[in-house]
């Protein structure tokens, strides 16, 4: 038996009221509110917070593959799965592979996955999308940026793979070109009449005819599509009723693209009690469908913090004019010093397990840790008496902090704090996705991978921090 093991989600803080889009326009949009990635965050850092939240902060996972999906990854030609990895603490004796080209991406990298898992490995998927819809235009009310992470095995398994079936045609529907800043889309009824209904009904009707079941026997249906009056009408065609369809997310986070039905399957998998039988249906030049049976242990989202977590943990201050600055989509004038000098990369490698693992060293005579590195122990003074020490997970708390207001920044103030790690160890970072009047001396905090700045087509990351959030 092989399936998913382990699976975690990831919406961004900051929501952008559609109402601010139709202040802006004076017209009419679209209810609701959309998730909006920070200006320091990306598809990379996106698909990263998801896969923490899945494997739980485990140290050294034991991974034989990582996979990443994405329509909107940060480079073109650099691998992000293996930043994934490494960012994990998982490198060198494993596969890394990114599916890119259509929304069908994190499908392919899910149906990968379990054939990698019917080989006995052990598999990591990260998907997420932040894709980018023109000023004024449709998209814009609909995208939303998120991810989605599934671990996958032949071993505890909590949702079976049961069966599959896919569809596959060069269609036109939806594209961008490497020129391209916005997707292209093609005429509605097109692309409904001619593509996205007959694929899907192919696909499920497919699966349906070769795993020997029928509609009425399926818990819950996750569909893909933009349009809900669209996947409501394809649903009824193939014999479904409304009660099976997983409820959309697109009025309360938007339409995270090739993460978006990937995400609703690990809602629908948070709602699903053992023995449901749960059929996902992708879409993009084609459609896969494929079937799910739910285990014990199926409503066990990682890290606890599934739909509810993120819809009720978030901030909607961020207005248009500012959406609009961290999209990049107006220009501003830029800051009045010297431009960043890029990252040294032989040194970025060289201290890869600092930068991206968030490594330090442990006094091996007094088990003091200490971040960053050091050769001489703070506590008992031994010299080179150190082992390493992953602060990843770790318990952080606010030290000190202050706002930097003269510091070139996409959302003045720069909050700059010192963070002290429990029982040792202490970063100089800035402070993300808060709350001004809310920051306080020791108050806990969460380590966050995060974009520091662009030089010469390098983009540099770091660790940074956020409050730490819970349901009440």
């Amino acid at each position: 038996m092989v399936g998913i093991t382990k699976y975690g989600m990831y919406v961004p803080y900051n929501r952008l009221a559609r109402e601010q889009i139709a202040k802006a326009y004076n017209k009419n949009v679209m209810p609701g509110e959309k998730a909006v990635a920070n200006y320091d965050e990306d598809s990379f850092t996106m698909a990263l917070s998801a896969a923490q939240n899945c494997v739980g902060g485990r140290v050294k996972c034991p991974l034989d593959a990582v996979f990443f999906a994405s329509t909107t990854a940060p480079n073109v030609e650099k691998q992000t799965a293996s930043q994934i990895a490494s960012a994990l603490d998982v490198e060198g004796g494993l596969r890394a592979a990114d599916f890119a080209g259509s929304l069908r991406a994190g499908a392919n990298a899910l149906l990968a996955a379990v054939d990698a898992a019917k080989n006995g490995a052990t598999t990591l998927v990260a998907i997420a999308d932040s894709r980018l819809g023109a000023a004024n235009g449709k998209n814009e009310e609909l995208f939303g940026d998120g991810a989605v992470a599934f671990e996958f095995s032949d071993k505890d398994v909590i949702a079976e793979y049961v069966d599959s079936y896919s569809v596959s045609f060069d269609f036109y529907d939806t594209w961008r070109t490497a020129e391209d800043e916005y997707p292209r889309m093609f005429e509605e009824k097109y692309a409904v009449e001619m593509g996205y209904t007959p694929f899907i009904m192919q696909a499920i009707k497919g699966l349906l005819e070769k795993a020997g079941i029928q509609p009425c026997q399926i818990a819950k249906v996750v569909m893909d599509g933009s349009s809900l009056r669209y996947s409501a009408a394809v649903l009824t065609k193939a014999g479904f009723g409304p009660e099976q369809a997983q409820k959309e997310m697109i009025s309360e986070f938007g339409y995270s693209g090739a993460a978006y039905a990937p995400t609703l399957l690990a809602c629908a998998l948070q709602q699903s009690k053992p023995g449901d039988l749960i059929l996902y249906v992708s879409y993009g030049e084609g459609s896969d469908a494929v079937l799910l049976k739910a285990h014990l242990g199926c409503e066990q989202i990682g890290a606890g913090k599934g739909l509810e977590f993120y819809r009720n943990t978030k901030s909607t201050a961020i207005n248009y004019e500012m959406y609009l600055k961290w999209k990049k989509m107006m220009d501003f004038e830029p800051p009045r010093r010297a431009a960043t000098p890029r990252s040294c990369l032989p040194d970025f490698y060289r201290k890869r397990k600092k930068n991206l693992a968030l490594h330090g060293s442990r006094c091996t005579v007094c088990g003091t840790p200490h971040y960053p590195p050091s050769r001489i122990c703070i506590n008992c003074h031994a010299i080179d008496q150190m082992e390493p020490y992953q602060f990843q997970g770790k318990k952080a708390f606010l030290a000190t902090f202050t706002f930097d207001y003269i510091a070139f920044s996409e959302d003045s103030p720069n909050a700059v704090a010192v963070v002290d790690f429990e029982n040792g160890g202490r970063i100089f970072t800035q402070i993300m996705d808060y709350d001004a009047d809310k920051l306080e001396i020791g108050m806990p905090l969460e380590m966050v991978y995060r974009k520091l700045f662009t030089a010469d087509g390098i983009i540099t990351y770091s660790w940074k921090c956020v409050p730490l959030r819970s349901l009440k």
